[in-house]
């Protein structure tokens, strides 16, 4: 028996009455949507527990000044170059075992990158935790979308679904500043193998086997590593701007061969006879398309400023990584409270309203802490805009996801949620390369308290300027959409 449940947008969908509210049949979706809630939280601590770890681990391992960013880049380029073909693969081989086979791949390289002797040695490690996290963070977001089709339950279920990311992001800097300062940088590495354990343990008991969807031919790994590394290529010739200029043959070359890879991976995915990472015509839906368009600027809007705060905080104010790792506490007080405020109003107003909305929240407070002075204070700089920049992105997470995955068939659920995930990976990496370049430029040779900040406040400026553009991408995209 089936009946109508109205969706928080108003567009009504036919459920299974004995799996409950939205919630598909045969399965246990209250251990169903606990799985999913660790495993994201890990990968989104992992995105930001080694940001306030960097200078550690920079006197740990002996990084040169450009060699530490790939820390960060050697799993955010990986895991979102791959997040495609690891939602193929759930797709094709179904979504429990990939997310199994991901946990154990992602809790392995946490080990071997706490013990660590050298700066490649930890970057691979980075790169290996993000092929794990390409695997396990669309299956789970599959499982999310499939067990809660529709309906209220559905809901709810993205709700804690973005209260975990957003918590995992923001209190990935609290508890990287504590393991800093008191267990070691180590344990940055260390943290997440009992977490990995428990969600293990936690998704082989809890979440029921799936049916695969194996459709024509082997997953596309030749699209894989083509975008992947034209990503790596694009990122590592713009952070070798500092050594070899915009104009230089080195730079050049890089850029074009990055750019050509990227070329012929789209040309791959329109023309292969095999199974492609994503079918380009998933972007014919405005829903998508609007929704990983925004993701991709408030991601590397957000990246940049988790970055530029941490270091004015400990560079210019000259707090400790432990305090420095509390102060980003409001942040996260204030995504928590942004998402739950945008599940709340879910039942009244469509995602595509709310997007913008939180959008703009975020662009304020980001324009707001461009405003720190090299004599500035937490309280005076630092405190208001966290909470506003937080809890416009907090309202941001649940309405992106219900667009992103809005009409999409079950098929290709685990494609477009890898999508959105990478969307905002790439953006992380690519705007943080870009901003943080713009902002040593700005920042010149002499490296004072003063030219410190003024780099830090442009590179803030710059992101309220991508949450902005964020904000007009969303209005003009999903304004025209009405498949709600």
């Amino acid at each position: 028996m089936t009946k109508t449940v109205e969706e928080p947008d108003g567009r009504g969908a036919a459920v299974d009455v004995g799996a409950g509210d939205g919630v598909r049949a045969g399965v246990r979706p209250g251990l169903t949507l606990a799985a999913v809630a660790v495993v994201q939280f890990m990968v989104s601590l992992d995105l930001s527990v080694v940001n306030v770890g960097l200078p550690e681990i920079a006197d740990g391992l002996n990084f040169s000044g450009v060699g530490l960013t790939w820390v960060i880049h050697a799993y955010a380029l990986t895991f979102g170059g791959l997040l495609l073909l690891g939602g193929r693969t759930a797709d094709r081989y179904g979504r429990k075992r990939v997310l199994l086979a991901g946990l154990a791949l992602f809790g392995l390289a946490s080990l071997s990158g706490g013990f660590a002797q050298s700066p490649a040695q930890l970057v691979a490690a980075r790169a290996v935790q993000g092929i794990g996290a390409a695997a396990l963070s669309p299956a789970a977001l599959a499982l999310l979308t499939t067990t809660f089709p529709t309906g209220r339950a559905r809901v709810r279920a993205f709700g804690v679904w973005s209260a975990v990311n957003a918590a995992g992001g923001a209190l990935g800097v609290l508890i990287g500043g504590v393991l800093t300062q008191y267990a070691g940088w180590r344990w940055l590495m260390f943290v997440n193998v009992p977490i990995a354990a428990g969600a293990l343990l936690l998704s082989w008991r809890g979440v029921g086997a799936d049916r695969p969807h194996p459709g024509g031919g082997r997953p596309d790994i030749l699209g894989a590593v083509l975008v992947t590394s034209g990503m790596l290529l694009l990122v590592f010739g713009v952070v070798r701007t500092d050594r070899y200029g915009w104009g230089s043959p080195v730079t050049l070359t890089t850029l074009t061969a990055a750019v050509a890879l990227l070329a012929a991976f789209l040309q791959v995915e329109r023309t292969t006879s095999r199974e492609p990472l994503i079918r380009l015509g998933l972007f014919t839906n405005r829903s998508v398309l609007g929704a990983n368009a925004f993701n991709l600027l408030a991601g590397a809007a957000m990246a940049s400023a988790f970055y530029f705060i941490s270091l004015y905080l400990q560079g210019v104010l000259g707090h400790g990584a432990a305090r420095t790792g509390l102060e980003f506490l409001p942040l996260a007080v204030g995504v928590i409270t942004g998402s739950a405020l945008a599940v709340k109003l879910a039942h009244r107003f469509p995602p595509r309203t709310l997007l913008p909305l939180g959008g703009t929240l975020a662009a304020t407070g980001f324009a707001w802490a461009s405003l720190i002075t090299p004599h500035g204070s937490y309280l005076t700089d630092i405190l208001g805009p966290a909470l506003l920049a937080g809890t416009g992105f907090g309202f941001c997470l649940a309405p992106a996801v219900s667009l992103a995955t809005e009409g999409v068939s079950s098929s290709e659920a685990g494609t477009a949620s890898a999508l959105l995930n990478s969307s905002r990976q790439i953006g992380a990496s690519l705007g943080l390369t870009a901003l943080v370049t713009t902002a040593a430029h700005h920042t010149g040779p002499v490296v004072t308290a003063e030219s410190l900040t003024e780099g830090y406040a442009l590179g803030l400026r710059l992101g309220a300027g991508l949450l902005a553009a964020g904000v007009v991408v969303a209005m003009t995209v999903l304004r025209g959409d009405r498949s709600d």
